[in-house]
């Protein structure tokens, strides 16, 4: 898509199975349709499998229902401690269960993913749920591999996005077949979430809300039309899931590049060794004085994007863009891979340099062209969490370990090509965690 855009310009079209689309291929293009335009070009793309299966949040179109459960995702999960000190001090007490976690393994070379899925998952069920698992927790780690074979299952994938716009071939063999296991999967991570919901129903107190599942049935019981039993299933399901899935690829792709640019992990731990040393507690506070840990994970949200492609978008309207007729019911694909990569903007951007995000005097400059949770009305609802978690879980990981390619494998792991349905994930890989 970027290589097209170079010929036919930020704003392209092009068909996408039975659909029309229109491709956005540079930053001022997103920005006039994501936010100058939000009202037209928010809507969502509808198929059977989004309409039947997925309709909590994410995927669900600009409507009613979504305006109302969107305000009510930012206002509760910041009032159940998001971007505050008592979501600091969770994710400080889950560094400690996920270095631990760590050294058990002994300096052994294994895959790091399950480990962190189950660290970072933690911190979600901490808001909705009002509880963490313990790692070895059965029901848990059953739900963990669920979302992981949702997100990282090549035939998932693929039947994914062929259904998305050749929704007709749903019937044939190795579509239906990927679809059963896809349905199949949603089915237990609905019962996983259902039982909390009814145990959360039986313990209710409308005068002491513990978390986000209890505010949700608040809501309910106030008899409000968009708030209902199928809606609160599909919330935090889509919580649960984006929430676990995004802030582990991003991280796993952080020790991928420790293991390709050992410099990167080396000037990392000299900068947290020296205002943390050993034992020291990471905190947000923290981060004025780590610029170049600010740096390298804005460079890391740059040249690993997670969702390339975003999420489509639909014009709900007949609009124009740059002068472009865009009719209603055309997809709107925001290509921020395009504007991440864009040599206008980034010197050599195919090339991984944390110092491209620092000033003469070594200050972290944040760029308004690294955009990793897109930007206007449908902006990621965990933005905020997410980039809490990345910083505090990637110092405390630095602080006590150093990332080592396996000594049993030649050649080191992929870092130029990722995989999954909607995401751009690392390929699964192993790696060693040397404690320093």
């Amino acid at each position: 898509m970027r290589d097209w855009g170079k010929k036919y310009g930020p704003i392209m079209g092009v068909r996408v199975g039975r659909r029309e689309a229109v491709v956005l291929n540079d930053f001022e293009a997103i920005q006039e349709a994501l936010v100058k335009n939000k009202d037209v070009c928010s809507g969502r793309p509808q198929h059977p499998l989004l309409t039947k299966y997925l309709q909590g949040i994410v995927f669900r179109t600009f409507d009613e229902t979504w305006e109302a459960m969107r305000r009510f995702g930012i206002s509760t999960l910041r009032g159940y401690g998001v971007g505050k000190k008592s979501m600091e001090e969770r994710v400080q007490e889950e560094c400690g269960h996920l270095n631990k976690a760590i050294q058990r393994v002994e300096g052994k070379a294994f895959d790091i993913r399950p480990i962190l899925s189950n660290a970072v998952s933690n911190m979600i069920c901490s808001v909705i749920f009002g509880q963490r698992f313990d790692y070895d927790d059965e029901k848990f780690q059953e739900m963990m591999r669920n979302i992981s074979n949702i997100v990282s299952n090549r035939d998932i994938a693929r039947m994914a996005r062929t259904i998305q716009f050749l929704p007709f071939l749903t019937r044939t063999p190795y579509v239906h077949k990927n679809l059963q296991k896809f349905l199949k999967i949603q089915k237990d991570l609905f019962d996983f979430v259902g039982n909390i919901i009814s145990s959360h129903r039986k313990s209710f107190d409308r005068d002491n809300l513990r978390d986000v599942t209890d505010a949700y049935i608040a809501e309910i019981n106030k008899e409000k039309k968009c708030f209902t039993d199928e809606n609160l299933l599909q919330f935090i399901r889509e919580l649960f899931m984006a929430g676990t899935e995004t802030t582990t690829s991003t991280l796993r792709w952080a020790i991928l590049c420790f293991l390709h640019y050992p410099e990167e992990q080396r000037k990392l731990y000299e900068e947290i060794s020296k205002v943390l040393g050993h034992d020291g507690i990471v905190s947000m506070s923290h981060r004025s004085e780590l610029p170049y840990t600010q740096a390298f994970i804005e460079e890391l949200y740059r040249f690993r994007t997670l969702v390339p492609l975003s999420l489509q978008h639909l014009a709900t309207e007949d609009t124009t863009l740059r002068g472009f007729f865009i009719p209603k019911d055309t997809v709107i694909l925001p290509n921020i891979w395009a504007v991440h990569n864009d040599p206008k903007t980034f010197d050599q951007p195919e090339r991984f340099n944390p110092e491209r995000h620092l000033d003469a005097q070594r200050r972290f400059v944040k760029s308004h062209h690294v955009i990793p949770f897109s930007v206007g009305p449908r902006h990621c609802l965990g933005e905020q969490l997410a980039r809490m978690e990345v910083f505090m879980f990637l110092v405390g990981l630095v602080q006590k370990f150093e990332f080592l390619p396996d000594p049993a494998i030649k050649e080191l792991p992929d870092i130029e090509n990722g995989n999954g349905m909607q995401a751009y994930i690392p390929s699964p890989y192993k790696m060693v965690a040397k404690e320093r």
